[in-house]
């Protein structure tokens, strides 16, 4: 499995590779790039870089307008052999990291399809009729 990067805002990314390496023991399947301090040309020229280093397909955005983004998708005119996913999420990268594939763009798409299926509206639990809030006077 080739890497793949996380990119976004201040330690997005790394703090969601750190927790997919808690949960399935892959440290090896991420790396992260941050937008702290950067513009948009800098942040480009980093996932330039990281994009060499790692050989890495799939780039991972947090926002999908954002400048990190906006940086991954300038990228990919020059290599439209590097997929972008935005909207990263936990559940997505776990299927990634857990997930061998020789076809990034399969990948891609059965992650962000686990992304969708994990967002849910959870009904809080109903209180019984006339309950007391607990420490309320």
């Amino acid at each position: 499995m080739s890497k793949m990067i996380v990119v976004g805002h201040a330690d997005v990314a790394r703090g969601l590779i750190s927790a997919v390496a808690a949960i399935t023991g892959r440290d090896d399947v991420f790396v992260a790039v941050s937008n702290a301090g950067l513009g948009p040309a800098e942040i480009q020229r980093k996932l330039i870089e990281a994009v060499a280093e790692t050989g890495a397909r799939v780039i991972f955005t947090d926002l999908p307008m954002g400048s990190c983004s906006t940086a991954a998708l300038r990228l990919s005119r020059e290599r439209p052999d590097v997929l972008i996913v935005t909207g990263v999420n936990l559940p997505m990268l776990l299927y990634a990291a857990t997930h061998d594939t020789d076809d990034p763009a399969t990948l891609a798409e059965a992650a962000l399809e686990r992304a969708r299926q994990a967002i849910r509206v959870i009904p809080g639990v109903p209180r019984p009729a006339g309950a007391e809030q607990a420490g309320a006077d």
